[in-house]
């Protein structure tokens, strides 16, 4: 009897194998195996990567070697420049310390170059403000063709500064000016009372900041319609409701709520005039008598046209701590008026 249930125990269990090899779950899990990959070892770069700092500084790291090389090694040979006696003439460096400095600063044409900068940079900032504001009112209302008006409007930044003020210069010529030609038909004015636009002094510097303040509009526009649209529509409806007519909700509601992004773009404004050169470079070459010259074009005069790279280094680097105030100044506004 008990050879017959070992021999019965034995039958049962080689049954139970032979299904369990047989079934569909095991099937699976046998072909799950094959097809699982072999497991490569993961380097340790990979693993680097995976953290946050170093993959933030990696593609960073592109943007920061950028302004290194075009701003900050210029900005190094200004500074070692402007403390010695370089010129093209006598090239050898010898240390003069501050010396640039205080000659330029007691130079009575530099303080008139200095004058002549913040009168075009802010009024030209202002000029433009105000027709980007008006500008972007009338973009935000629908009539017909304001689509092709919002893209012609860009056209003024697009433009090369080159192209655009040499088209305002036949504009603004003492002969050929067709602003003379266009009010003397008019019957505003006689050929013989047609201003001579780049020929006056006060005239010339009216000239730079309308072109500056044309090439800037395009750009205030952009940041007012930004502005404008972003003021939550509750608030001008609320408004509306309580009595505030177009001009008070504008300069009441509208005007504090939008000053920050104002001053951003103000900011940036400031910064890309008061160190540009271009427009009296082309248009008056810094005349009648200086009367345009401006901080960027009469370093390039000094440091470059005459070869005296020392002072013309000195003069160039006067811009920055008058941009660093104003940009502080804009700045703390800003943190001011952040609601």
């Amino acid at each position: 009897m008990a050879s017959v249930r070992g021999e019965e125990q034995r039958l049962a269990s080689f049954r139970r194998r032979r299904q369990s090899q047989h079934s569909p779950l095991n099937r699976g899990q046998l072909m799950a195996v094959i097809a699982e990959p072999i497991a490569k070892p993961v380097s340790r770069f990979h693993f680097v990567l995976d953290r946050r700092e170093v993959l933030e500084t990696i593609l960073v790291a592109p943007a920061i070697l950028y302004v290194l090389l075009l701003v900050g090694l210029p900005l190094l040979l200004a500074i070692y420049y402007s403390l010695s006696a370089y010129t093209i003439y006598n090239p050898t460096w010898k240390f003069v310390g501050l010396a640039n400095f205080e000659q330029i600063l007691q130079d009575p044409t530099f303080l008139d170059t200095l004058r002549n900068t913040f009168i075009f940079t802010f009024g030209s900032q202002l000029l433009g403000l105000v027709l980007g504001k008006f500008g972007a009112f009338l973009l935000l209302r629908p009539f017909r063709g304001r689509k092709i008006v919002r893209a012609l409007i860009i056209l003024p930044f697009a433009v090369p500064v080159a192209l655009a003020t040499i088209a305002w210069q036949w504009m603004f010529d003492s002969l050929y000016s067709v602003i003379n030609w266009s009010l003397i038909a008019a019957g505003f004015l006689t050929r013989e009372d047609a201003p001579n636009w780049l020929g006056d002094p006060y005239l010339a510097m009216l000239c730079i900041v309308i072109i500056n303040a044309w090439r800037f509009f395009p750009f205030a526009i952009v940041i007012f319609l930004a502005g404008i649209t972003a003021v939550p529509q509750d608030v001008i409806d609320a408004a509306t409701v309580d009595g505030a007519g177009f001009w008070r909700r504008n300069y009441q509601i509208i005007l504090p709520m939008i000053l920050p992004i104002m001053a951003i773009g103000l900011i940036f404004g400031i910064v890309f005039t008061f160190t540009d050169l271009s427009i009296v470079f082309l248009l008056t070459m810094g005349g009648p008598g200086g009367a345009t010259s401006v901080l960027g074009f009469a370093g390039f005069q000094t440091g470059i046209v005459s070869g005296d790279v020392s002072h013309g280094a000195a003069i160039s680097l006067f811009m920055l701590p008058v941009l660093l105030v104003v940009v502080i100044f804009m700045l703390r506004f800003i943190r001011r008026r952040e609601i």
